[in-house]
């Protein structure tokens, strides 16, 4: 029998990570590098890879790479997988967590429905769906070869519920409906490869619950109300269930959602 110390034991695997200088896209890599794994963190130009890099090498001994590639534009995402392949690079685990948030600065999208622009639903689609789509189509046959190989996507609890709009009364937040549709077609993708790909690459889905970023106090309060855990995560919250599903801990577990949600889902 396997001991838990040795199935969750990443050293000699590579995690690739989108996304990786955001909040949660830190917490993963820490995550993983604790757990031996080598990394290659990809986010936007002029992203601050440096610190990241130097805080996770000095702690835990790992190799890290960075790629700088902005998912939203094809030709730079072809570039990339392109530049994986011909290196022949080790990828055992692939984390798509790079996302346009009910945050994120665009035109036409953390606005009323009416506001909202056709123009901008493409774009998130673009980031949030179809550029996961493209890598994991394009990194599949990297992962095929690979020991302990899988496909995690970051999704959200919106891809799954309707949003409750009384949380955002008397606040500037929205929620738009980009947002929900791309992270519910993420969920329906991911369980649909899981079975395209198995039984080589495994393929799970993680929809994490509101996490506190400073938003409006009304708007935490009316939050933590809502949650039966009584708060908003916390990115340090989505550690246990990174490492479960990217180790060997969850060999016979694929094509699942796993909400992270302080029990929103439960009511």
């Amino acid at each position: 029998m396997s001991t838990i110390k040795k199935l969750i034991n990443l050293k000699g695997r590579c995690a690739l990570i989108t996304g990786a200088t955001g909040g949660l896209g830190k917490i993963m890599a820490e995550t993983l590098a604790e757990l031996g794994a080598d990394l290659v963190l990809v986010d936007r130009p002029a992203s601050d890879f440096n610190n990241l890099i130097e805080g996770l090498t000095e702690r835990w001994g790992v190799q890290v790479q960075y790629q700088e590639c902005d998912l939203e534009q094809q030709e730079q995402r072809t570039e990339l997988i392109n530049s994986f392949k011909s290196a022949n690079q080790n990828i055992n685990i692939l984390i798509n967590n790079a996302a346009f948030v009910g945050t994120s600065e665009l035109q036409g999208w953390a606005t009323s429905f009416e506001e909202q622009t056709v123009d901008t639903w493409r774009r998130a689609l673009e980031v949030n769906l179809t550029a996961v789509f493209d890598l994991c189509q394009g990194l599949t046959p990297l992962l095929r070869g690979a020991e302990g190989a899988n496909i995690i996507n970051i999704a959200s609890i919106y891809g799954e519920y309707g949003p409750d709009w009384s949380l955002y009364e008397g606040t500037n937040m929205s929620n738009p409906a980009a947002y929900g549709a791309s992270k519910g077609g993420l969920i329906q993708f991911s369980r649909w490869l899981s079975t395209t790909i198995a039984p080589h690459v495994r393929v799970n889905t993680i929809s994490p619950g509101g996490i506190f970023r400073n938003q409006p106090e009304k708007f935490v309060q009316r939050y933590e109300i809502r949650t039966p855990l009584g708060r908003m995560a916390t990115e340090n919250d989505f550690s246990g269930v990174v490492a479960f599903l990217a180790s060997d801990l969850s060999l016979y577990v694929t094509g699942q959602n796993i909400t992270v949600d302080g029990g929103w889902g439960t009511w």
